[in-house]
């Protein structure tokens, strides 16, 4: 892969240096305060002790811990006696440094504490439940890699806990009755997948297509008894009934090989363009049909690396020979909630990048498949279904319109189809994302129904998007038998700190006792993920990634997950999208520039008046313009950029700021968040004086002139910020590199591989306003001093597109996960029906009865489910990080080391 490469990681946890890196914290709120200054003194020779400090190789860290306790044991009384003291609390990792700081008093021995194992596993420690004496410790050493170990205050001892254990540990805090229940509901997925190989180093996690290529080629070992199943694979490929590649005249291992044996030594007699249909006659006597190639040269090629799978299997040419079989031309991709349309969408409720993310992914799927099938010598034309959702009362969008046709293609198409109520008619309004559960299982139903009319047969691959579309995705992929993919773009429990123990607060609100039980089902019934970057699974060395997050939780009082999804299960592939090269080209290309909008754009960014459009105004128009675009949301943290702009004078007096966000009035959004943050701007901007120095824009629908928008800015030599405290790609990244704007993004998430911090564009820390605020008062000062060097930054980041992101690349990864996991599935088909058993008692069971709490529109919203324990910090949670506290010392030592019965789910038609 051409994305930075993932974090180093640690081979065991121990015999290496010490790690000179952040200790992972999780701050509240963004701090555009000056850190306060320490009177203690600073040990500058501490990041050179450690990086000579290597510990001996022990077993874990139940083994190693004693023995380090007992080294401090004095120091470490002191400091547990500290955990303890204020009873039973769940506390983070910041909170456990500054119990220690608070608890030594002599530097010499905090230095020498901090340099040894104890201070490396504090550092790698996320949490620590505390029930006095024990502390309860749970370890991440390495992503993916968890450790769970409780800690007597009083002697001192360790023993090793099981992740069930410490999530009781953990349930105790908030319903104590439910934790000590020996019938509470636990799940635990993992115990079905004890004979599904995993992946075992931390680097290699998301390269899990490669590792499915290698151990299929250690089973297939050569041998005609082990080959049988890539056989009826093969002899199964039809379309509408016709056969490809195979036909029954072969029906043993030794046929097909004396089969493209002779094929081969034909073909290499033949001029290499020899079409197909001169010897299709030949092929069929031989039991081989038409899909090895258009001409001669290219079935030669795919009957060779068929012949040596069948010789001797390697990865290589297994994946090779599976790009190559002609297995998937209909696709079928779910994306339910929001709007999805083509135009006048982009920024309604609910509606942002996966829109825009989708049909670039479905014109690029559709233009690789037909560059297949015309390789593969066939006459077949694909088809790509997108299913939404039918909304009656569309807003002036085309959500209303059933069949639509994606623009710029040929064969997809917008399928849309309507919520129904309870007695059967469509629903009419849009709906939140967080109460869409009560419609999908019929929704799932009814879109069968009309996939299987309008592809006139089974879809080959189903792709889902979102918890909702991933839901319906695995329901119908189960029903109908076909593989499956699935793509989170975001995933809500890690976006609300502590929602999963906080659920019972939230649950009126956004009902994650519904999403997140569908995200369990869906990932793990799924047969691969496709992620856009490393770190949306599995983080960095210093904090888990979004699906990481999911290994083990607990919701307590409803169900405790023992297991979870686990991030080294081979289903995980990275696949970064690209962006539209035809909407976001460079700002050098000027025979391309649509200068017919520019009277337009010059409205939006620079007219004095006030409009329904836009607010404020830019005074000096010979400033640079630094440029953000995003959902108005607590998480893309936009209201954050506007407070770090206002209180930083350097950048005010360097550059205009621009904001394409969300709404403008409050009264006219109906979306709870954006609401807030509307109201937030309009403080900022009055706060701040900001008028003269700011513009904001209302959310903009035409990706065409957003374009130019970017270009435009780029003539003024400004930049793009993306602010947001996570994002798991950063598609206006992608956009805004791709047309010359040097970019400032958020090193929390995706876009941190994207850009090579320096390189080709800036890592900013959203928690950090400050910091943030002078890295990019320093490159526009850079730029004034330099021109050239906004030139360099802006072609660096260029280069950086065409060798990573791009939707062909994109494009050509999906489809050969498609074939390949297809084969995975068959190959695997037995092993898999303890598993599909179980995900089907845990639908009917436990999700089904959640989704009757659900109000449907315009019902009464059920009471909210009392807790029957002590509910500790009732803090209604939002989603931003935790308030950054002033670091201790050891901290900042730390820091720089480190109704009726509904019917069945098998009723229903899903098996």
């Amino acid at each position: 892969m051409c994305v930075p490469s993932p974090p180093v990681l640690d081979a065991g946890f121990v015999s290496r240096p010490l790690p000179i890196n952040r200790c992972p914290s999780t701050p509240r709120q963004i701090t555009t305060a000056q850190p306060r200054r320490s009177s203690l003194v600073s040990f500058p020779s501490l990041a050179m002790a450690s990086a000579k400090l290597s510990f001996k190789r022990m077993d874990s860290v139940a083994e190693s811990m004693p023995d380090a306790l007992r080294q401090s044991r004095y120091q470490m009384k002191r400091c547990f006696q500290r955990y303890v003291s204020r009873g039973r609390r769940l506390l983070k990792n910041q909170q456990l440094m500054e119990e220690l700081d608070r608890s030594l008093d002599d530097e010499l021995e905090k230095e020498k504490l901090v340099e040894g194992f104890l201070g490396y596993i504090i550092c790698s420690t996320q949490e620590a439940v505390v029930l006095p004496p024990f502390v309860a410790f749970a370890v991440r050493m390495n992503p993916g890699i968890w450790e769970y170990v409780k800690v007597h205050a009083d002697d001192l001892s360790v023993e090793g806990i099981t992740p069930s254990e410490y999530l009781k540990f953990k349930d105790t805090l908030y319903d104590e009755k439910w934790a000590k229940d020996d019938n509470s509901l636990e799940v635990d997925f993992g115990a079905l997948d004890l004979s599904t190989p995993r992946l075992t180093l931390p680097s290699s996690i998301g390269n899990g297509m490669q590792f499915v290529s290698k151990f299929m080629s250690s089973k297939l070992n050569g041998k005609p008894e082990s080959m049988k199943p890539l056989l009826d694979y093969l002899l199964a490929l039809n379309y509408r009934g016709e056969k490809l590649m195979v036909n029954d005249t072969i029906d043993t291992v030794n046929k097909l090989q004396t089969a493209l044996l002779l094929a081969e030594v034909f073909v290499s007699g033949l001029p290499k363009f020899t079409p197909y249909l001169k010897f299709e006659q030949r092929f069929q006597e031989w039991g081989l049909e038409k899909g090895w190639g258009e001409n001669a040269e290219r079935c030669k090629e795919t009957l060779n690396f068929l012949s040596e799978v069948l010789q001797a299997p390697d990865p290589i040419n297994m994946e090779k020979f599976f790009s190559r079989v002609p297995s998937i031309f209909n696709i079928v991709v779910f994306s339910i909630h929001g709007y999805f349309g083509q135009e006048k969408v982009l920024g309604l409720p609910d509606t942002g990048g996966q829109v825009v993310y989708i049909l670039d992914q479905v014109r690029s799927m559709e233009e690789e498949l037909l560059q297949r099938i015309k390789l593969q010598g066939l006459h077949i034309t694909p088809k790509i279904l997108v299913l939404t959702r039918l909304i009656p009362d569309s807003k002036g969008t085309k959500c209303n319109v059933e069949l639509e046709p994606v623009e710029n293609t040929k064969y997809s198409h917008i399928l849309r189809v309507p919520f129904k109520t309870e007695d059967g008619k469509d629903l009419r309004q849009w709906v939140s994302r967080f109460d869409i559960y009560p419609y999908l299982e019929r929704y799932a139903q009814d879109a069968s129904t009309k996939i299987l009319d309008m592809l006139e047969g089974k879809p080959d691959l189903i792709i889902g998007n979102y918890t909702d579309g991933n839901l319906v995705a695995s329901l119908m992929s189960s029903k109908l038998g076909v593989t499956q993919g699935t793509i989170a773009h975001a995933l809500e429990k890690t976006k609300y700190e502590d929602s999963d123990v906080k659920w019972r607060e939230l649950d009126q609100k956004y009902h994650f006792s519904c999403q997140f039980t569908a995200d369990m089902f869906a990932m793990n019934t799924t047969d691969f993920i496709i992620t856009s970057t490393y770190q949306e699974i599995a983080g960095s060395k210093e904090k888990p990634g979004q699906y990481e997050h999911h290994y083990a939780f607990t919701m307590p009082g409803l169900c405790r997950f023992a297991t979870g999804i686990n991030v080294f299960d081979p289903k995980f592939n990275i696949a970064a999208p690209g962006a539209d090269q035809s909407v976001y080209f460079p700002f050098t290309q000027k025979q391309k520039r649509l200068t017919n909008l520019h009277p337009q754009i010059e409205e939006l960014l620079y007219s004095k008046e006030d409009t329904d459009e836009h607010i404020g105004y830019l005074a000096d128009r010979s400033k640079p313009i630094i440029f953000s675009m995003a959902r108005l949301d607590k998480v893309k943290n936009i209201t954050g950029l506007v407070e770090w702009y206002g209180q930083n004078k350097k950048v005010r007096d360097l550059v205009n700021l621009v904001v394409v966000a969300g709404l403008l009035n409050a009264a006219q959004s109906k979306d709870r968040e954006e609401i807030d943050e509307i109201n937030k701007m309009h403080n900022l901007i009055d706060k701040y004086q900001l008028k003269g120095q700011i513009r904001w824009i209302k959310a903009q629908t035409d990706r065409v002139r957003n374009g130019e928008l970017y270009r435009y800015i780029a003539d003024s030599k400004g930049a793009f910020v993306q602010p947001a405290l996570y994002e798991a790609f950063g598609l206006t990244v992608i956009e805004a590199m791709n047309c010359g704007l040097p970019t400032f993004a958020t090193n929390q998430g995706g876009p941190a591989e994207i850009i090579v911090d320096g390189v080709s564009g800036f890592h900013i820390n959203p928690m950090n306003g400050r910091e943030a605020g002078t890295k990019i008062a320093d490159f526009f000062q850079k730029c004034k001093e330099d021109p050239s060097y906004w030139n360099k930054m802006s072609t660096a980041g260029l280069q950086r597109i065409y060798e990573c992101y791009t939707w062909k690349i994109y494009a050509t990864k999906v489809l050969n996960m498609g074939s390949m996991y297809g084969f995975w599935r068959t190959l695997n088909k037995e092993e898999r029906v303890a598993k599909q058993r179980y995900m089907q008692m845990f639908y009917n069971l436990q999700y089904r009865n959640l989704v009757k709490t659900v109000p449907r529109v315009g019902e009464q919203p059920p009471r909210p489910a009392a807790s029957t324990g002590a509910v500790a910090e009732r803090n209604q949670i939002v989603a931003r990080p935790r308030e950054r506290k002033p670091q201790g010392r050891v901290q900042r030592m730390m820091t720089s080391l480190l109704g009726p019965k509904p019917p069945t789910y098998e009723q229903n038609g899903y098996r």
